[in-house]
């Protein structure tokens, strides 16, 4: 069943109209949203998609009301925004939970505006922690959670309130198919029951499942919006298509598979025995793993199964509770990298792009003439070099990540989740480059992703964590 956000019957209770924001970036003048018009509808689902850094986030925000300064007018319920208000609910991509509290406690923030009982308060918290999946972490604190299931919570928490419009920045994002089936469950649940969705996505699949209005945008503007069946079926603007093409789903085949020459050569990692626990429950055991030059392992499973734990012990980053990790003779550790799940957490706050990337080559003496063409090989705008990673969209941070990576001429990379924050025409460009990295410098690549197709477009071998244990596949 889905949902058309063009039903007439169905009345409108926020309105954009005319939206246009406009900041000042190192004192030059920028537009992130231009003449935006939508209208979303109660008991429907409206998805927006498009290129990381093309608006969606800033349009997010000014319906949540943590920004007031705009051009054009937003009404909800027929008045004037007015900032932030307990009828509306968010889900950031990041999930941002607050660190020193449990699960169960930030769940129940989201119930800090509610009169009820605590009898009533400790019913709905648990509610919602089954319906997420969450039930035995109830006092787990968020540093013992997996990506997945931090979103999870953050999800949890921002619809506990009770909002009647529910807004989410990549609700399906890091999650394995189950889960997203769940949070695509949770919001078609929202839309029966009559709430009014709103969702930032890059998956397609999502929009696809919930039906409702999609709309696309490109470089601030709403290029083309109509019913999600209609748009995603016969699109009609050109930047839509390439997007719909873009999906793994849609990718040839490996061109390049690992020749036996690489495969005979010696290994750059060599893993055996690895077990790990967590919160005294086994993660897995008994895995041995042999990597590559130039080779490509995929590495799937439940979210919450390990395998960032098991990425993390390869590179030296986290400490096995069994078995052991040796690494090639004579190669610097800086040479076995990680590309973050959360590419916020990897970089200083306060500091510049351009002021991390230049301490990092000052650091390991590195060629500061590499930067600029790995920036146009990756999409990145060299005006971003000066801006805080706070201000830029996570597609992109996450790009600057890679790029911070490839600098240091890695011959092992763990890429954990490393498209979760990005468009498909981005992903597929940056998978191609991981590829090509992986094959010109004969650098083993890690791929952790919850994204089959993905994972057999892309790799030579793929492992799957599940059940405590490691199988394999060609």
């Amino acid at each position: 069943m889905t949902f058309s956000a063009t039903s007439t019957a169905a009345e409108a209770v926020v309105v954009f109209n005319q939206v246009s924001k406009r900041f000042a970036v190192n004192g030059q003048d920028f537009t992130a949203l231009q003449d935006i018009s939508l209208k979303l509808r109660e008991g429907e689902f409206t998805a927006i998609v498009g290129a990381s850094g093309c608006g969606k986030s800033t349009l997010l925000r000014l319906l949540v009301g943590l920004d007031r300064e705009f051009d054009g007018s937003i009404t909800v319920d027929g008045r004037p925004l007015a900032g932030i208000g307990a009828d509306r609910g968010i889900v950031f991509q990041e999930h941002r939970l607050f660190p020193w509290l449990s699960v169960q406690q930030n769940i129940a923030l989201g119930l800090a505006n509610d009169n009820g009982s605590a009898a009533t308060h400790a019913r709905l918290v648990q509610e919602h922690i089954e319906l997420v999946g969450l039930k035995g972490f109830e006092q787990a604190l968020p540093h013992q959670l997996s990506g997945g299931m931090a979103q999870r919570v953050a999800f949890a928490a921002a619809r506990a309130g009770g909002a009647r419009i529910v807004i989410a920045d990549e609700p399906t994002k890091g999650l394995d198919i189950a889960r997203r089936d769940e949070v695509i469950d949770l919001l078609m649940r929202e839309v029966r029951a009559g709430g009014t969705v709103l969702t930032i996505t890059h998956d397609l699949e999502l929009a696809r499942r919930m039906g409702g209005d999609l709309a696309v945008m490109l470089e601030g503007r709403i290029i083309e919006t109509g019913a999600a069946e209609d748009v995603l079926s016969n699109p009609a603007h050109g930047y839509t298509k390439r997007l719909i093409a873009a999906d793994p789903t849609h990718w040839a085949d490996p061109a390049q598979p690992l020749s036996a020459s690489s495969s005979a050569s010696k290994p750059v990692l060599v893993a055996s025995g690895l077990g790990k626990t967590r919160g005294g429950k086994p993660l897995f055991s008994h895995i041995d793993l042999s990597v590559q030059p130039g080779e490509i392992v995929g590495v799937t499973g439940p979210s919450g199964s390990g395998k960032s734990s098991l990425g993390d012990i390869l590179l030296g980053l986290l400490a096995p509770d069994a078995g052991r990790v040796s690494r090639a003779e004579g190669v610097s550790r800086h040479r076995y990298q990680k590309i973050y799940q959360d590419p916020p957490s990897a970089f200083p706050p306060r500091a510049t792009i351009r002021r991390t990337l230049v301490d990092l080559v000052a650091l390991h003496g590195l060629k500061a003439s590499a930067i600029l063409p790995l920036m146009h090989r990756l999409r990145l705008n060299p005006s971003l070099l000066d801006r805080r990673p706070g201000e830029v969209s996570g597609g992109e941070l996450q790009r600057f990540a890679l790029l911070r990576v490839l600098l240091l001429d890695p011959v092992f990379l763990f890429a954990d989740e490393p498209t979760s924050r990005l468009d498909p025409i981005t992903q597929q460009e940056t998978i191609a480059l991981l590829v090509e990295l992986a094959r010109e410098k004969g650098c083993a690549l890690l791929i952790v992703s919850h994204d089959t197709a993905l994972i057999e477009k892309t790799c030579d071998r793929t492992i799957a964590i599940g059940t405590q244990t490691l199988t394999e596949a060609a």
